[in-house]
């Protein structure tokens, strides 16, 4: 069995993996990545949100992004029958970056891993972990490449990367019940020639087919878009189960991009992923953190997953530091509490996306300037800004708004 020896182990070469492991080594930190797959791979959450952008550019990777060339993304819109909500990034409320970008995850995800390996990070793909134990001051984890051949790598810490493959929270019985009502999702990509020009061709859109139903599109640079629906998981069954025809038969049921995608092959069969809200026990425990989506993922309105994912990466990251440098580290308050903190707001608004309350709000004809500004940082990932009311008041400021404008409504 072949042995390596790693200060830091990292599975999982997504985005948090690749923010941590570029933010350690340039601190001069030996880290090694295992990652199951082989880049480029297909992976969902396409449309990033302005927060993540800061945490992109202090682990380094933000240039080589930027060189790639991805569709610049500088705003979203919602529409609802003949109701548009449109919120632009550049008039949000405080501080932060206005734009940012909608990817394909494939090559977003491999042009973050090459940078990071182009620096100096070793990443061992198509590698799997079998299993991890942790031991008095080291962990050991045996993985195997798709040859076969196992290898045992000693390290000090484990940063789990790993996504929905939940490697840790799977070995360690760390799985808990998600904190939003289960939601299931199917999606492809089509090759879109004929594509409109300008901001049409360009925007990324949600149309809401009823309250809990929603479509989203997303146009990539490549020319290539993606279609995809998320809804209570028995709303599926009323579909074909065949994955072609069950897509195409909900997409007859879009009105603003009624008819629009009917002469588009799917670029690959409709993928569905069932119950998509994860969550677990604990975020940390001895020798180990756990970021991204192998922590919890909400659901994908807001695009919340890579910001998330960078910026719990990027935390981990410089707690470790902060560790080995012999400062002592309340993981509890300096981790899982600002987290969470930033969790708890994104799941006001996506509860209240659900219940209806924020989309009274998204589709009122008459906003308040400011208030939409207010969102429209949250919508942002600026969730840790607690001098914005709707973050600070967020468990209550949307069901008050709500109720605010069914009374003038009612009034008029």
């Amino acid at each position: 069995m072949k042995k390596e020896i790693s200060e830091i182990l990292i599975i999982g070469a997504g985005p948090s993996g690749m923010v941590s492991a570029s933010y350690l080594h340039n601190q001069g930190i030996k880290v090694l990545v295992v990652e199951k797959s082989i880049f480029p791979r297909f992976q969902i959450g396409e449309s990033l949100i302005p927060q993540c952008m800061d945490n992109l550019e202090e682990a380094g990777l933000l240039e080589a992004v930027k060189n790639a060339g991805f569709q610049k993304k500088f705003g979203a819109r919602f529409i609802k029958d003949e109701k548009i909500g449109e919120f632009n990034f550049s008039e949000k409320y405080g501080e932060g970056w206005d734009w940012t970008w909608q990817v394909p995850r494939a090559d977003f995800d491999h042009c973050l891993a090459l940078e990071a390996q182009k620096k100096g990070v070793k990443i061992l793909f198509d590698t799997e972990v079998i299993n991890v134990e942790f031991k008095e001051g080291h962990s050991t984890t045996i993985v195997r490449n798709s040859n076969g051949e196992l290898t045992e790598i000693q390290a000090n810490f484990i940063i789990d990367s790993s996504g929905f493959g939940r490697v840790l929270a799977k070995q360690l019985k760390l799985e808990a019940p998600p904190q939003i009502a289960a939601h299931s999702s199917i999606f492809t990509h089509i090759e879109e020639p004929d594509r409109p020009s300008g901001k049409e061709g360009e925007i990324i859109t949600f149309e809401v087919l009823e309250t809990q139903v929603w479509f989203w599109y997303f146009p990539f640079s490549n020319g290539n878009s993606s279609l995809g629906f998320v809804a209570p998981t028995h709303w599926f069954e009323q579909f074909s189960k065949d994955p072609d025809v069950a897509m195409r038969e909900m997409m007859n049921k879009l009105k603003f991009y009624n008819n629009r995608f009917t002469d588009h092959a799917f670029i690959f069969k409709p993928i569905k992923v069932e119950n998509i809200s994860r969550n677990v026990t604990q975020l940390y425990g001895k020798g180990f953190v756990l970021t991204g989506n192998s922590a919890e993922f909400l659901d994908p309105v807001f695009s919340s997953g890579v910001s998330f994912a960078t910026a719990s990466g990027l935390l981990a990251a410089k707690l470790i530091i902060k560790e080995r440098n012999g400062e002592k580290v309340n993981w509890e308050n300096e981790y899982v509490n600002y987290i969470k903190e930033g969790v708890l707001v994104f799941s006001s608004y996506v509860k209240e996306w659900y219940s209806g309350n924020l989309q009274k709000i998204i589709f009122h004809r008459h906003p308040n300037p400011e208030i939409k500004k207010q969102i429209c940082a949250v919508l942002a990932g600026y969730v840790w800004d607690k001098t914005n009311p709707f973050v600070k008041k967020h468990e209550h400021i949307l069901q008050n708004l709500s109720k605010l404008i069914e009374l003038e409504e009612a009034s008029h």
